[in-house]
C-alpha cells in the first residue's frame, strides 16, 4: 500500500472528474456555488469511504455473478443515510442539491471504485482509496464552483459567507451570467481538464527524466 501514490492518483493522475471523466452529470449541474461544491464533495467522499470499506470486507462473500447488484444495494444504503442526514441537519443544502444526492447511487465514481479497487483490496487500503478519490472529486468541484460563481455571479462563498449571499467581488451587471448556465459548466470543465492533462504529462516527463539521470 503506497499512500503517496494513492493520494497522487486521487488528486491528479486518476482524478475522477478531470482524468477519468466520471460523475459528469452532478459536476455540471451543481457547481454554481461554493456551498453546493463542498456539500456534494463531502457527501460523495463519505459514501465512497463507507461503501469501499463494506464492499472490501464482504468481497470474499459476495458471489461474482451478482456482485454489481450487491454493490448497488450497499451504495444505496449509504446514500439513503447521507440523504436523510442532509434533510435533517442541512435542509438548505439538501434542497439545493436536490435529486443529485439520490443519484449518487448510480454515480460511476462510486461503482467504479467498488469494482476496480475495493473488490480486490483490503479494508484499510479501500478506505484510503475512497478518501483520496473523494478528495480529488471535492477539489475539482470546488475549483469549478469558485470559477463559475466568480465569473457568473461576481461573488465568492455563495451559500456560506455573508448570510449565504457570498462576498461580492465584481459589481452587479459585470459578471457573465452565461457561466452559471450549462454552457459555462462545459467551458470551465474543458479548461480544467486541459490544465490537468498538461500537468499530468509534465509530471510524468519530470519523473522519467529523474529515472534516466540515476
Amino acid at each position: 500500500m503506497n499512500l503517496k501514490q494513492q493520494f497522487k492518483e486521487g488528486l491528479l493522475t486518476k482524478n475522477p472528474v478531470l482524468v477519468q471523466l466520471l460523475g459528469m452529470c452532478s459536476t455540471m449541474a451543481i457547481t454554481t456555488s461554493l456551498f453546493n461544491g463542498i456539500g456534494m464533495g463531502l457527501s460523495v467522499t463519505i459514501i465512497l469511504i463507507c461503501s469501499n470499506v463494506l464492499i472490501s470486507a464482504l468481497r470474499k462473500v459476495i458471489p461474482n455473478q451478482i456482485r454489481i447488484a450487491a454493490y448497488i444495494v450497499i451504495i444505496a444504503g449509504f446514500v439513503t443515510i447521507v440523504d436523510l442526514c442532509l434533510q435533517a441537519f442541512l435542509p438548505d443544502l439538501s434542497e439545493s442539491l436536490g435529486v443529485f444526492i439520490p443519484l449518487i447511487v448510480v454515480n460511476c465514481i462510486i461503482l467504479g471504485r467498488a469494482e476496480a479497487f475495493a473488490s480486490k483490496n483490503g479494508v484499510v487500503a479501500s478506505a484510503l482509496d475512497g478518501l483520496f478519490q473523494g478528495i480529488g472529486y471535492t477539489v475539482a468541484l470546488i475549483i469549478m464552483c469558485v470559477v463559475r460563481e466568480f465569473l457568473g455571479s461576481g461573488t465568492f462563498g455563495g451559500g456560506i459567507l455573508n448570510g449565504g449571499e457570498g462576498i461580492r467581488i465584481l459589481p452587479e451587471g459585470v459578471p457573465a451570467m452565461l457561466m452559471v448556465m450549462p454552457v459555462g459548466g462545459f467551458l470551465t470543465l474543458g479548461c480544467l481538464i486541459a490544465g490537468a492533462q498538461w500537468l499530468v504529462k509534465y509530471l510524468d516527463k519530470k519523473e522519467k527524466a529523474k529515472e534516466a539521470a540515476k
